[in-house]
């Protein structure tokens, strides 16, 4: 299936025009002879069109802007609420927390794991979720829902992302507005880092607690490759292609990346987050053969917004700007 289209389901679609086939020729069959013939044909279309709208793919309905619409990631929460369309979502997962008015939407489960029967009992005509090894679209549009699926690896694929979700929404020059915003933004974010040394920086997204092991980076293929460029960084792990790799301790130390930015924080309690930036800091700062650690650049991104490719990517572009170069004035 084409990236972003939003077919009939094929399943359904093809039940029903085998059973549309099986009623023509079973009323041909029973058809009393003294029913004259037309009638006898616009009975069989009423027939077929019934049919149809049982199996739930009359496509003309469905080309129709949705609203109800369930999310099965915060970036698409902070999508659609980004291009005004807060009022149509009707379910999201448990991890979308932004905005504020996302919290208080009936829960479908998590990205990986989306609880269909909460999302049939929600009645959606559209349901939002992205690319994923799990094949989630295939298994929705099993049970006849309506799938938008959608990029989310580059910074260019949120891009598109947007422009899907508002064309499908019915509001397509809403989501141009958006995305020429947020490009507008971070070239101007770039343009303030250009002129500045490129500091080699190593982007953690995740490691065991408390242990600098299995450790994951972020690659060259990520989105976030692109804003630690945006933001006047060099990543160090810009060579590998898969958008997360993981890599030991000792090619990171061969790396020696002048900042550390460790992401492993986020998800922590509200309660004990102060002491578990300061254990992060701790725990790499034991590494004194480190570029990043002789210059006191160690930072624990507590914030999901430094991993959730949505629309704040331009704040997160600032951010990282700050943390790399703290010389700069905004």
């Amino acid at each position: 299936m084409q990236r972003g289209r939003l077919p009939g389901n094929p399943h359904l679609l093809q039940a029903a025009g085998q059973t549309s086939n099986w009623a023509i020729s079973h009323w041909s069959e029973t058809q009393p002879p003294s029913l004259p013939a037309r009638k006898a044909r616009s009975w069989r279309m009423v027939s077929i069109v019934w049919l149809l709208l049982a199996a739930n793919c009359l496509w003309p309905l469905a080309t129709s802007p949705p609203r109800r619409i369930v999310s099965t990631a915060p970036s698409i929460t902070e999508i659609l609420f980004a291009l005004g369309l807060g009022d149509r979502v009707v379910g999201v997962t448990v991890y979308c927390r932004y905005p504020p008015a996302a919290q208080r939407l009936p829960k479908i489960g998590t990205y990986t794991t989306p609880n269909l029967e909460a999302i049939l009992r929600l009645r959606p005509d559209l349901v939002i979720v992205q690319e994923n090894p799990v094949r989630l679209r295939e298994r929705m549009e099993r049970v006849g829902l309506r799938v938008l699926e959608l990029p989310h690896t580059t910074l260019d694929d949120l891009f598109t992302s947007i422009q899907l979700v508002a064309t499908a929404a019915g509001v397509p020059a809403r989501g141009a507005q958006v995305v020429q915003s947020l490009k507008r933004e971070l070239t101007e974010i770039e343009q303030r880092t250009q002129p500045l040394p490129r500091r080699r920086v190593v982007f953690v997204v995740s490691r065991l607690p408390s242990a600098l092991e299995q450790i994951r980076v972020v690659g060259g293929s990520s989105y976030l490759n692109r804003l630690l460029e945006i933001a006047g960084g060099e990543n160090v792990f810009r060579d590998v292609t898969s958008p997360y790799p993981q890599v030991s301790l000792e090619t990171l130390m061969a790396k020696d990346p002048e900042v550390i930015l460790d992401a492993t924080v986020m998800g922590s309690s509200s309660t004990s987050k102060e002491a578990t930036l300061e254990s992060t800091r701790k725990l790499w700062s034991r590494l004194r053969q480190l570029a990043a650690v002789r210059r006191n650049a160690i930072f624990a991104l507590e914030s999901e917004l430094f991993v959730v490719p949505g629309p704040r990517v331009t704040l997160a572009a600032r951010a990282l700007a700050r943390m790399l170069h703290p010389e700069l004035i905004w």
